[in-house]
């Protein structure tokens, strides 16, 4: 039976001399592997529409395992992310960090359009390391992670000061800084950045303009939060440190 969808692939691998394995994050069935027979070879009219990052509509066979690719139309190749290093690292990262956090063959809608606006932003030269991090933030809920972000974790307090804890997995107030020493003690902007961040409609995205010390201490309290939380090692993201390490260098 052939099924058509639209999809974005997050992941390709080899098969054989020939054979490809693709996984695609879809609009109607979430993420889904697919055979794509004969996709290694140059001339074949797989091989242009099962590259990486590449979003369209594609037809597949299904079977009871992994369903057979016939045939794709490209809507975009996301040329600006492919010819940049940069980019492409920020958006590998977001692509493993979504097959990460998904399950095959469990539909989100909200999901495919956060990862589509997330690529097509990265393309058109919006700021990545925001990009990142909003996405970053937007993944939590899917591992059962939840930052209290709008009040004090431990009196409940909505106004003051406030700092990150990841012990108590969220905001501190300055209330209750010496009942959690090993808090961190961020600017405001950047509390004020990371509950606007968790919260946001991608869709509302304009251009931001961030300091680099308060994207220094975003950084700091996310990464920490995963690396505490969430279980997860991304190659992706260690290659984008060492770029960004790189790029400091410079």
């Amino acid at each position: 039976m052939l099924q058509k969808c639209e999809g974005i692939i997050i992941k390709t691998s080899d098969y054989g001399e020939t054979n490809k394995i693709v996984t695609l994050y879809t609009r109607e069935w979430g993420k889904i592997g697919v055979m794509a027979r004969g996709a290694k070879k140059p001339n074949s009219r797989l091989s242009a529409i099962t590259q990486l990052f590449t979003y369209g509509h594609f037809m597949f066979q299904k079977t009871s395992g992994l369903g057979v690719l016939q045939q794709g139309e490209t809507i975009s190749t996301f040329r600006g992310v492919r010819e940049d290093i940069f980019l492409t690292a920020y958006a590998s990262h977001v692509i493993e960090l979504t097959d990460k956090c998904t399950e095959e063959k469990k539909p989100n809608p909200f999901l495919f359009e956060m990862l589509y606006q997330t690529l097509n932003y990265l393309n058109e030269g919006f700021d990545s390391d925001v990009l990142v991090f909003i996405y970053e933030l937007k993944m939590l809920p899917l591992l059962g992670l939840y930052p209290k972000l709008d009040e004090c974790t431990l009196c409940h307090s909505k106004e003051g000061e406030f700092a990150f804890s990841v012990r108590e997995g969220g905001l501190l107030c300055h209330r209750c800084y010496e009942k959690e020493p090993y808090h961190y003690r961020v600017s405001q902007s950047t509390i004020r950045l990371l509950r606007l961040f968790y919260y946001f409609d991608l869709n509302r995205l304009g251009k931001i303009a961030i300091k680099d010390e308060t994207k220094k201490e975003l950084k700091k309290v996310i990464d920490a939060y995963y690396e505490e939380y969430s279980g997860l090692y991304l190659k992706s993201k260690r290659f984008l440190n060492q770029l960004d390490n790189l790029n400091k260098s410079i």
